[in-house]
């Protein structure tokens, strides 16, 4: 059988592998003068990773064990991992309406366009700021949350 400790730092390997994947893939959207279909395509090929490093240990070891362990930093914890995984809804649905009206404008396929993505739908402005909140929430209660498992990690398990 698996020790717990080696398990937690499997996780917390996991948990940690995924900034950079976040980090890359925020500078191609900050990097690209346009966003085409192959930079979006190009930009999810490391967000995706990076979420599922995140969400599996998250799922499969840390979510089982919470009520066993509900007290204190363990609880603020959670709740900030929660509030990442909230926000990063919120940010779904901005880019979920986004992606429908650029396609329907054929924005990815011909986007030398000279088009205000605001012009595109009334709400375009809205779901812009759901985006932008969604994804800044996200990493800032991310970062938040994995300092605290890793503070917890090292007390438990390094210096435990």
């Amino acid at each position: 059988m698996v020790s717990e400790s080696t398990i937690a730092t499997a996780a917390a390997l996991m948990v940690t592998a995924s900034l950079p994947f976040y980090l890359y893939g925020a500078w191609i959207m900050i990097d690209a003068d346009t966003v085409t279909w192959d930079v979006l395509v190009y930009h999810l090929q490391f967000i995706v990773p990076g979420l599922v490093l995140t969400t599996i240990p998250v799922l499969t070891w840390m979510l089982p064990r919470l009520l066993d362990q509900l007290g204190g930093v363990i609880v603020l914890h959670a709740i900030l991992g929660l509030q990442a995984y909230a926000l990063l809804v919120l940010a779904l649905t901005g880019i979920v309406r986004i992606l429908q009206v650029k396609r329907d404008a054929d924005l990815y396929e011909d986007p030398e366009q000279e088009i205000d993505l605001d012009e595109l739908h009334p709400d375009m402005s809205a779901w812009r700021g759901r985006l932008r909140v969604g994804v800044f929430g996200y990493v800032l209660f991310w970062f938040l949350a994995w300092l605290l498992g890793m503070s917890q990690y090292v007390g438990r398990y390094v210096l435990g």
